[in-house]
């Protein structure tokens, strides 16, 4: 059975056999597509064409008054974008071949096979839809505006690569198509799956599972549900949170842990849109729509072996990846005063000041743990805070404990020797000038956090800057 995502797709039919019409109808049917058009007189095919839409065509080759490879060139030339598959005799296999390499999709020999029929236009509609979909993504990248700007407010952002983000997502809204989220631990990828299925217009349920530390049972009973006495203890039947997630969305976190046989079961449902639950023998149909994520390199993964490659390629038809806090420092300040705020409120404190020297400190730390270690530092510092202005001491002790603020390649560095190391001593002023201008490199031109590197305050920097002639 076809998706129900193609239930509105409508196929047209064009052969001079009204037998063959109605056999391709009933089986089209039978794959859950209910819009069939019949054309038995090619002649008409374009007037057709030109009243409706049309998303697939199964074209016969040898025809009466209009030949089906002649029909094909100026199909392709006025809809290009309308896929063609070409059904033929035995004895016209080659002509066929031909038509491929003018432009069909694909070709399928009569007497059809209703699981090649399937095949075969599961995947032209898929490519049509992903073609589209590119299109759309095209667009909603152009215009620059977001049409749900309420979705991403949970999101606390001003940099371009995340709203960046927020215009794929508004632009892969309404497929089907799974979605894959990659990223560090911590920089948001529950929060991106909940603006996915928030711009999707979906009715059904958002639904989110932890797929770490979970074995093989424990994930098809969470999954797929269970029949009454599908395994010992299993009293009642239980549905599964694909069906409860029946139209909506279901978020399925940390999916490179998910063992080599719990994949299997996984692809099929992607594929098939179907699964078994535990003790049936029955399918369900499932039009949940999947959202991936992961913190793991799965490129790497399905190398070594560790996970399936064809479920790699499934999971991840669009992928979003999300940039490390590091990379994006102009959302530091504005993370760091959310959290500030939205702490104290919850202390039932008031929102405390801070000084400019914090935020330095805070533009020049790595961020191992992204906005889930900022926002942690900053709870922490706002409950231990208890004057008017927030100290910087549980910001260096906690910065202090992950590791030093330099970069790794000044940590291999001996600050105290490395003088000892040259053969010829500079002056004084080249080894400030070489101090400022690295220190500027690493922030970025940033002054305030350069200041900060350098020990000295930002105005202290500026007057060097204008007696060094920068």
């Amino acid at each position: 059975m076809l998706n129900n995502s193609f239930d509105n797709r409508t196929v047209m039919v064009v052969d001079d056999d009204v037998n063959i019409l109605t056999s391709y109808r009933i089986g089209l049917n039978s794959l859950g597509i209910e819009n069939v058009t019949c054309c038995q007189d090619s002649r008409e095919t374009f007037d057709i064409l030109a009243e409706q839409k049309v998303d697939l065509i199964l074209l016969d080759l040898v025809m009466p008054y209009l030949r089906g490879d002649e029909l094909l060139e100026e199909i392709i030339g006025d809809y290009p974008t309308i896929p063609v598959i070409i059904t033929t005799g035995v004895d016209e296999v080659k002509m066929a071949v031909d038509c491929m390499r003018k432009g069909a999709f694909d070709f399928l020999v009569k007497p059809v096979d209703i699981d090649k029929l399937e095949h075969s236009v599961r995947k032209a509609l898929s490519f049509k839809t992903l073609r589209e979909e590119n299109e759309s993504l095209s667009s909603q990248l152009l215009k620059g505006k977001l049409e749900r700007p309420d979705a991403f407010s949970s999101i606390i952002s001003k940099s371009k690569s995340i709203h960046s983000i927020f215009q794929y997502c508004e632009a892969i809204a309404e497929s089907h198509f799974p979605v894959l989220i990659t990223g560090e631990t911590g920089v948001g990828k529950e929060l991106i799956a909940k603006a996915v299925h928030d711009v999707s217009g979906r009715k059904g349920k958002y639904i989110a599972l932890n797929m770490a530390g979970l074995d093989e049972q424990m994930i098809n009973d969470t999954l797929f549900g269970h029949k009454k006495g599908g395994f010992t203890g299993a009293n009642v039947d239980r549905k599964g949170l694909l069906e409860n997630a029946a139209g909506g969305s279901i978020f399925l976190d940390e999916i490179g842990d998910l063992e080599l046989q719990s994949q299997v079961k996984l692809l099929r449902v992607l594929q098939e849109r179907e699964y078994y639950p535990i003790g049936s023998d029955s399918p369900k149909k499932t039009d949940t729509r999947f959202i991936f994520a992961t913190h793991a390199d799965l490129e790497k993964m399905q190398q070594d072996g560790d996970f399936r490659q064809d479920l790699f390629y499934r999971l991840r038809t669009h992928h979003i990846h999300i940039p490390p806090l590091r990379e994006r420092k102009e959302d530091i300040q504005l993370l760091f005063e959310h959290f500030l705020e939205t702490a104290s409120e919850d202390m039932n404190k008031k929102t405390p000041h801070y000084p400019q020297q914090l935020l330095n400190l805070l533009e020049l730390y790595q961020y191992p743990g992204n906005v889930r270690e900022l926002q942690s530092i900053v709870y922490e510092a706002v409950s231990r805070h208890s004057s008017r202005t927030l100290s910087t001491k549980v910001f260096r002790e906690r910065i202090k404990n992950q590791g030093s603020i330099q970069t790794a390649a000044s940590e291999t560095l001996d600050k105290h020797t490395w003088v000892s190391a040259l053969q010829e001593l500079p002056t004084l002023k080249e080894v400030s000038i070489d101090l400022i201008k690295e220190a500027l490199r690493r922030t970025d031109n940033n002054q305030r956090a350069a200041a900060g590197i350098l020990g000295i305050t930002h105005q202290a920097l500026n007057k060097r800057l204008k007696r060094l002639e920068f």
